[in-house]
Order: C-alpha cells, then structure tokens, then sequence
C-alpha cells in the first residue's frame, strides 16, 4: 500500500472487510461512531475513522477468554491500527 494510502482515514467497510477474512464470522457488525466524538482526544477533526464499536460472533473465539478474543480481533487489525484508529469498542463471543 502506498504512503499516501496510510494516512486515509479507516472506514468502517475496511474493518469489516478485514475481519471477515480473518476470523470468518457469523456474525460482524461495525460502527464508526467517530462523529459523536469529535472535538475529543484522539479525534482528528474528521468525522469518520477514529472510533470505532463492533460485535462479532465467530468460533475461532470458542474456548477463549475475553481479553484472548480482543488480541484476535486486534491482530487482524494490526496494518489498520496505525491509520488513526483511537477508540475501539470491542464485543466479541463464541459462535
């Protein structure tokens, strides 16, 4: 991906896309909810791309704790991560 393309903000379709491939859930849904924090720390003044919610349901978190379900989630996001993800509000469970 080219340097340019890095400091695009993420959106919502991008996290889907990703963890769709990653983890195969069932069930994925993904909020930006950058707009109701603007002007907040972390905010870039963009009213998408910063804070994120998402609930997901896959079998890969069968067995795992909570905290080992975000490092999953996390993981998958990792080449996202530094395109100014600030928040991220995580609800993960076992398919």
């Amino acid at each position: 991906m080219s340097t340019d393309a890095n400091r695009e903000p993420v959106r919502d379709h991008e996290i889907h896309a990703t963890l769709q491939q990653a983890l195969q859930p069932v069930f994925l849904q993904v909020n930006d909810d950058s707009a109701s924090h603007a002007g907040h720390a972390g905010s870039n003044g963009s009213l998408y791309g910063t804070h994120f919610s998402l609930h997901i349901r896959a079998s890969c978190f069968a067995g795992l704790t909570p905290v080992a379900r975000h490092r999953l989630v996390y993981d998958a996001l990792r080449d996202l991560m530094p395109r100014g993800i600030h928040a991220l509000a995580i609800k993960a469970e076992p398919a």
